[in-house]
C-alpha cells in the first residue's frame, strides 16, 4: 500500500510541477483527494472542484490550494466557473457516481444524469481549458476512467457506457492536441477503496441476490487475480506520473490498474 500525506502551503512549491495549476474534479474525497494531495506534493497549485463545498474547502486547505464548487451535471454551472481565466495546465477528470440496476429497471433520467456527469462534463471542461493549454504550449489531461472502460459488468449500463465514452473522448483529444504540447490519457483502476465502491455493496447484494458480506469476493473481486481493493494513493501516483517529466510522448493511452482483471 502506498501512503499519502497531506501537504500544506508551507511545503508546496518545489517539485517537477512547480508553477503549474491543476484542476481536480471530485476532489473532496477518495481518488480525487489523493490526486490533489499528490499533485500538490509535486509543486502544483491545485484547484479542488466538488459539489461538496465543505469537503472541497477542507482538501484545498490541506494542500494549500483553492476550492471550487460546481454541479458537473449542469452545463451552466460548469460555464459559471470561468474556465478560460483559471490558467489550468493540468485537468484531472475524476468525478463520478454509480447506480446499479438491470437495464429494464434502470431509470432513464438516472442514466442521462450519469452521462452528463461522467462524459459530458469532461468534454465541457476540456473544451473550456484546451485553448489556454494550446496557447501556453503545455498541458496534461488525465481522465480517471475504470476497468469498466474496457470490460462490462451486469447492472451497470450507465457507468460502463460513460467510461467507454471517456476512453474515446481521451483518444480524440490526444489526436487533436498532438504537436501542441498537450497530452491526454486515461487511468483505469479496478475497484478502489472509496466511498463510491463501499456504497454500492448493498445494491450489488440486492441485484445478485447474495448477502452483503459476499459481495467483495464474489462480485467486486470475482474476476481479479489480486484479491484486494486498489488504494486511492496508488491511482494518484499513476496520475501524477502522467503529469510529470518525460511524458511528452505518452498520449492517447489507457493505463490499466486492475489487479490483472483484463489479463484473464
Amino acid at each position: 500500500m502506498t501512503e499519502t500525506t497531506s501537504t500544506t502551503t508551507t511545503d508546496r512549491g518545489t517539485g517537477p510541477l512547480e508553477g503549474r495549476t491543476a484542476l481536480v474534479t471530485g476532489g473532496a474525497s477518495g481518488i480525487g483527494r489523493a490526486v490533489a494531495t499528490g499533485l500538490s506534493a509535486r509543486g502544483a497549485h491545485v484547484l479542488v472542484l466538488d459539489r461538496d463545498e465543505d469537503g472541497a474547502r477542507t482538501v484545498a486547505e490541506e494542500v494549500g490550494g483553492k476550492p471550487l464548487v460546481a454541479d458537473l451535471s449542469d452545463g451552466e454551472s460548469i460555464d459559471a466557473l470561468g474556465l478560460g481565466g483559471l490558467g489550468v495546465d493540468i485537468l484531472v477528470n475524476n468525478a463520478g457516481i454509480q447506480h446499479v440496476a438491470p437495464v429494464e429497471d434502470f431509470d432513464p433520467e438516472r442514466f442521462a444524469f450519469i452521462q452528463r456527469l461522467m462524459l459530458e462534463a469532461p468534454f465541457r471542461l476540456a473544451r473550456g481549458l484546451l485553448p489556454g493549454m494550446y496557447e501556453r504550449g503545455w498541458g496534461r489531461l488525465v481522465h480517471v476512467s475504470s476497468v469498466h472502460g474496457h470490460r462490462a459488468s451486469p447492472f451497470k449500463s450507465a457507468y460502463v457506457s460513460a467510461k467507454h465514452g471517456l476512453e474515446g473522448l481521451s483518444k480524440v483529444i490526444a489526436l487533436e492536441a498532438a504537436g501542441k504540447g498537450v497530452t491526454s490519457n486515461t487511468v483505469c483502476p479496478g475497484y478502489v477503496r472509496t466511498p463510491l465502491v463501499e456504497g454500492q455493496i448493498a445494491d450489488q447484494a440486492r441485484s445478485h441476490g447474495i448477502p452483503e458480506d459476499q459481495v467483495l469476493d464474489t462480485v467486486l473481486l470475482g474476476r481479479t487475480p489480486i484479491k484486494r481493493l486498489v488504494e486511492p494513493a496508488e491511482v494518484a501516483d499513476l496520475v501524477c506520473f502522467l503529469c510529470g517529466p518525460g511524458t511528452d510522448s505518452v498520449t492517447g493511452s489507457s493505463f490499466l490498474m486492475d489487479g490483472g482483471w483484463t489479463a484473464t
